[in-house]
C-alpha cells in the first residue's frame, strides 16, 4: 500500500524525468495534493474515476471553479493515476470540461501608444514596446537576458518559451530606442545578466511587478478595457495581420505550436477594412436610406 507522501514524492520525480516546466510541477503537485487531502481518510490505492468524478463536481458546484481551472485539475489527477500509480482508468467517466471560446480583448493602436506615452519610468516603458513590439509573453519577458537583444539582425531572442521552445521574434526600431534609454539610466549588467533585473539584482523582475505597472498606465489613461501583459501579445499578432502579414510568419513569433492557436487572430483583425457589403451596391433606394 501506498502513503500518500510516498505518491507524491514518486509523482515529484516522474514530473522531473519528463522535464516538465517548472510551472506544471507547481500545479500538478497542488491540484494532486488537494485531491488527496479531499480524501484524506481514504487510502491511495482504494481511489477510482468515480471519486475524481466526485471530486471534480465540488470544485464545480462548490468552489464554482471555472472549465479551464477544473479541466487543470483533471490533467493534474490523470498524469498522476496514469503515470505515477500506473494504473488504467475509463477517462470516458472524466470528461474535460468544454470551454466558452471568448475573443480577447484587444486594444486600438492608439490605446497601445497612449499606455506606452503615460509610462514615465525607462523600465517599464522598455517592457512594454517589448511586450506589443515583439509579442512576448510576461514569463517570457522577464526572463529575458542582455543577451538576448540582438540589435545587428533586430531580433530577440525567446530562450526556453512555452514547452521549452526557443525561438526568434522581431525587434522593433522604437523598442531598440528605448531600452538604450533605459540601458544608459539602470546598466542591467553583463551579457548573461537579466535584462529587467528583480530586487537588489537578485533574479529576474517578477511578473506581478509588470502587471502592477500596466494598471498603473491603465489608470492614468483611463482606458476601461480589461488589459492584461497578454493583451499586449493579442494586439501584436493582430496589427500584424492588418497590416498584411501572413500567419506562418505570426505563428512563428507567437510561438505557437499549432497555426490553430494563431487562427484566432483573423477574428480579432478588422478584415472588413475596404470591403464594400453587397447591400450598398444596389441601385435602387429604399425609403429611409437616401443616397
Amino acid at each position: 500500500m501506498i502513503t500518500k507522501q510516498q505518491a507524491l514524492q514518486k509523482m515529484k520525480a516522474d514530473i522531473r524525468f519528463r522535464g516538465l516546466s517548472e510551472h506544471t510541477f507547481r500545479s500538478y503537485l497542488t491540484n494532486v495534493t488537494a485531491f488527496l487531502n479531499y480524501y484524506q481518510n481514504r487510502p491511495v490505492d482504494e481511489l477510482t474515476e468515480i471519486d475524481v468524478r466526485a471530486f471534480l463536481a465540488h470544485l464545480i458546484n462548490e468552489k464554482k471553479l471555472t472549465p479551464g481551472t477544473v479541466n487543470i485539475y483533471s490533467a493534474a489527477i490523470r498524469f498522476f493515476f496514469a503515470v505515477t500509480l500506473n494504473r488504467t482508468m475509463n477517462y470516458l467517466q472524466i470528461p474535460r470540461m468544454k470551454i466558452p471560446k471568448k475573443l480577447p480583448e484587444i486594444l486600438t493602436r492608439d490605446e497601445v501608444f497612449q499606455l506606452i506615452d503615460i509610462c514615465q519610468n525607462l523600465k517599464h516603458k522598455a517592457m512594454f514596446l517589448l511586450a506589443y513590439g515583439s509579442g512576448l509573453r510576461v514569463n517570457e519577458l522577464v526572463s529575458l537576458r542582455v543577451k538576448d537583444i540582438d540589435s545587428k539582425s533586430m531580433r530577440v531572442f525567446v530562450r526556453g518559451g512555452k514547452g521549452k521552445k526557443d525561438r526568434y521574434t522581431v525587434l522593433s526600431e522604437n523598442t531598440l530606442i528605448a531600452l538604450r534609454n533605459y540601458w544608459g539610466k539602470y546598466r542591467p549588467g553583463r551579457n548573461e545578466a537579466y535584462l529587467f533585473p528583480g530586487i537588489k539584482n537578485v533574479g529576474h523582475l517578477s511578473p506581478s511587478a509588470f502587471v502592477r505597472a500596466i494598471d498603473d498606465a491603465i489608470n492614468k489613461v483611463g482606458i476601461s478595457k480589461n488589459v492584461s501583459p497578454h493583451t499586449f501579445r493579442h494586439c501584436f499578432a493582430t496589427h500584424l495581420l492588418e497590416d498584411g502579414y501572413n500567419l506562418f510568419q505570426i505563428k512563428e513569433m507567437l510561438g505557437h505550436a499549432s497555426l490553430s492557436s494563431t487562427t484566432v487572430y483573423l477574428h480579432l483583425a478588422n478584415t472588413t477594412s475596404g470591403i464594400v457589403s453587397p447591400a450598398d451596391k444596389i441601385s435602387r433606394t429604399f425609403e429611409g436610406c437616401p443616397r
